[in-house]
């Protein structure tokens, strides 16, 4: 099964945002005993790169890098152990870095002329973000009619209260979401909290 045939198995990518790597080994032992051994880990905080090396380091978990701008980022990302890139648009240089690595890549795109760039570039999977800004669920429909060999993992204001609209489009493999890994929650230690929210997302999807 390739990385993205996985994340699609999955439906729910969890998005983390970490202010400290000592709280990734609990945070992954909550995730995947909520029944999700997924991450992206954005790289937002500068503790992001050690906290993937944790996670990924388990064996047991698909841990991707987020918020990926750059070449240098990627090689970064890969050799502390991330499967797959995440970037907020598509950069060509990310993707080509990313290929030249052998890790999937999600790049954004949310219009038309980004999606044919995409497609130019040989990618049929993309990122949409931020999904409830720009359309959600009835912007993908309309945007598969016209681009039916693309897949979308719709990210940015996606959560339980619209996780089936979003799952439910043919055109969705899977969504990424940060409300079962709440900063909050994080922050307190609460990853029982963090345990239950992920098994409540696995059950809705």
């Amino acid at each position: 099964m390739s990385t993205l045939e996985a994340l699609a198995a999955h439906r729910i990518i969890p998005v983390v945002v970490l202010d400290s790597a000592s709280d990734a080994a609990p945070l992954a032992e909550a995730l995947v005993a909520g029944g999700l051994p997924v991450a992206e880990v954005t790289l937002r905080t500068d503790a992001a790169i050690e906290s993937i090396g944790i996670m990924a380091a388990r064996g047991d978990m698909l841990v991707g890098a987020g918020t990926v701008l750059t070449a240098d980022q990627v090689d970064r990302v890969v050799d502390a152990g991330a499967s797959y890139i995440v970037s907020p648009g598509t950069s060509v240089a990310v993707v080509e870095r990313a290929r030249e690595r052998g890790v999937a890549v999600l790049p954004g795109a949310v219009t038309p002329t980004e999606i044919q760039a995409a497609l130019e570039l040989g990618l049929d999977t993309l990122k949409f973000f931020p999904a409830g800004t720009f359309g959600g669920p009835a912007a993908i429909k309309a945007l598969s009619a016209p681009f039916g060999q693309v897949k979308f993992v719709p990210t940015g204001g996606v959560g339980l209260n619209n996780l089936a609209d979003y799952l439910s489009v043919p055109s969705v493999i899977a969504v990424g979401g940060s409300w079962m890994v709440p900063a909050a929650a994080i922050r307190a230690g609460d990853f029982a909290a963090v345990r239950q929210l992920t098994a409540d997302a696995v059950a809705r999807r």
